[in-house]
């Protein structure tokens, strides 16, 4: 995973978090329960708020009249249909495992798009229809599946740059926005070069009612875990396809979601990744 900025609030290596012995005794940084301070603390708030324990939790009823849609739906104008994926055969799995790296040199050769295609159906895209229900090739929690694709594109074979929204179930991909958007995407990705170089930046964002309707608080726990799912997903089949991948989690919230037309209220963007071809190190002739 990348952030290829400096931390401005990370401990110096020869500050004295670092010059402390191991274990003697808690730095800054180390969890607290209670006292002053704490609500300053948003990811340890977060934690607490959202445990589950024994004695306290309660069930409650689900208005199924309400619930939402597992997907979005945008009109078919402009749409794109993709070439239909492989299913079968491809590279051995334990081998990709093996060689998964995160990668930043890339080449300016373009992606073609039965590539982009395979790589957005590895990911989430969908296995079997039931029903009113998609199962797809990501595990959700409850089968809600609270995460939506996007793909900013910079190089693409026959396809317009810009950012498209992933229709997993017509393995589709339909115009959000057309343009050069490299600049706007590399700034979203806290300015990372790679997210400028790469040949298409995926975006996942979580609309979050899906997955809070039925499990509430706890819900955000599970959509941030499900984009880890899609990521390691994305990541294999794209290293499969002899591409390179890099994933980001820094980012600027509003930036990305202004990329993909989330409001940042009901849905928002989590993670985002690179997909190019990668840039073989060449070593120097002595």
């Amino acid at each position: 995973m990348s952030d290829e900025r400096t931390n401005p609030h990370a401990p110096r290596a020869d500050g004295p978090a670092a010059q402390r012995p191991g274990g003697d005794s808690p730095g800054a940084d180390a969890p607290r329960t209670d006292g002053p301070g704490v609500a300053d603390r948003p990811g340890e708030s977060f934690q607490r708020a959202t445990r589950y324990e024994r004695q306290s939790l309660r069930g409650w009823q689900l208005d199924w009249e309400r619930q939402p849609s597992d997907h979005k739906v945008y009109p078919a104008e402009g749409r794109v249909p993709l070439p239909e994926p492989l299913r079968e055969g491809g590279p051995g799995l334990w081998s990709l495992l093996q060689r998964r790296r995160s990668e930043r040199r890339y080449t300016q050769e373009s992606l073609s798009l039965a590539e982009l295609a395979q790589v957005l159906w590895a990911g989430d895209g969908m296995t079997l229809a039931a029903d009113d229900m998609a199962l797809r090739t990501a595990p959700s929690a409850g089968a809600l599946y609270p995460i939506e694709s996007y793909v900013a594109v910079h190089r693409v074979a026959d396809l317009a740059a810009g950012v498209w929204h992933y229709d997993i179930r017509r393995h589709a991909l339909d115009p959000v926005r057309l343009g050069d958007v490299r600049v706007e995407t590399a700034r979203a990705a806290l300015d990372q070069q790679i997210a400028l170089t790469a040949d298409a930046v995926l975006l996942w964002s979580a609309v979050f009612e899906r997955t809070t309707w039925k499990y509430r608080q706890r819900g955000y726990r599970y959509m941030y875990m499900e984009a880890g799912h899609i990521a390691q997903n994305t990541a294999l089949a794209a290293l499969g396809l002899g591409l390179a991948t890099c994933q980001i989690a820094a980012l600027y919230d509003e930036e990305a979601n202004a990329l993909v037309g989330a409001d940042g209220q009901r849905e928002s963007v989590l993670y985002m990744s690179t997909l190019a071809r990668r840039r073989e190190a060449t070593r120097e002739r002595r």
